[in-house]
């Protein structure tokens, strides 16, 4: 099964560097130097980290190939994928892979359900469950501890605790 684990953002400097969004919770396993990634889209790769550093909060790697700004600013917004055993589980029990909470089965604390988790959106400032409503719409959760509480993976099913507002599409509309 593979994984996407990090996008590839602008070049740094001249040396062939680029700065990632880690997508992943374990960078140091993944995003290690002669880790080889699969690519989407594919034609540009498989790449092999040569190195990795951080600098100023940033993640920094050279791919081998690539020895100069032009060849690091030809990677932007590429994915790096790897691959993994899809029986594999992330080592803290808070983590989930993406493949883990796809199709769980969403409930409110007082069991009223919610939909089933159709995607997992990766953005900047944190994830989003995007899970299809019954009613056919979309709803879109912070996928944080304080909304969702609990996940039990062998029952295929999710519990969120939504604030006010969250998932009440009724209540903002009127006048």
């Amino acid at each position: 099964m593979q994984l996407v684990v990090a996008r590839v953002g602008r070049a740094h400097g001249i040396r062939g560097e680029v700065t990632v969004e880690v997508r992943t919770d374990e960078p140091e396993l993944r995003l290690a130097p002669g880790a080889v990634l699969a690519t989407d889209p594919p034609d540009v790769g498989p790449l092999t980290i040569e190195t990795g550093r951080v600098h100023s909060g940033r993640l920094l790697l050279r791919f081998a190939g690539v020895q100069d700004r032009t060849g690091a600013e030809a990677l932007r917004n590429t994915l790096l994928v790897a691959e993994i055993d899809p029986e594999q589980s992330p080592d803290d029990p808070e983590e989930f892979y993406d493949h883990q909470l796809l199709d769980l089965d969403v409930v409110t604390r007082d069991g009223r359900a919610v939909g089933r988790v159709e995607e997992i959106a990766h953005l900047p400032a944190q994830d989003l469950l995007v899970v299809r409503r019954p009613d056919g719409g979309e709803a879109l959760i912070p996928f944080v501890t304080e909304i969702v509480p609990e996940i039990d993976l062998s029952a295929q099913r999710m519990v969120v605790d939504p604030p006010p507002g969250l998932l009440d599409e009724e209540e903002g509309k009127g006048a």
